[in-house]
């Protein structure tokens, strides 16, 4: 981007709104990749995954020795268990598309 590079409104609003909703992407995100290791059928693909899973995590803001340990480990179990601690501590949903205005998008 350059210096002083100036955004529309409109996509002042996508922006926002992506770093808004970075949280309950991560964490769809890591549920999906459980469910991929899970079913993984070789050792290439699900090595592949859990770095996925190990980027993912970082991004969450898991520690990163935990992060670590995880992976090392290949606790999916630990995976999964972060994915339902952060599902239980969201926020809860926007309002309903009735309830907002026309300018909102």
């Amino acid at each position: 981007m350059a210096k002083g590079q100036h955004y529309t409104p409109y996509q002042q609003k996508i922006i926002r709104r992506f770093y808004e909703h970075r949280g309950t992407v991560l964490t769809q995100r890591l549920a999906e990749l459980v469910t991929e290791i899970y079913l993984a059928t070789s050792e290439k693909a699900a090595a592949k995954l859990w770095k996925s899973a190990h980027d993912t995590l970082l991004k969450s803001g898991i520690d990163p020795a935990d992060a670590e340990d995880i992976v090392t480990n290949r606790k999916i179990q630990d995976v999964a268990a972060i994915v339902s601690a952060m599902n239980s501590t969201s926020p809860p949903p926007s309002a309903p598309r009735s309830a907002r205005r026309a300018d909102d998008f």
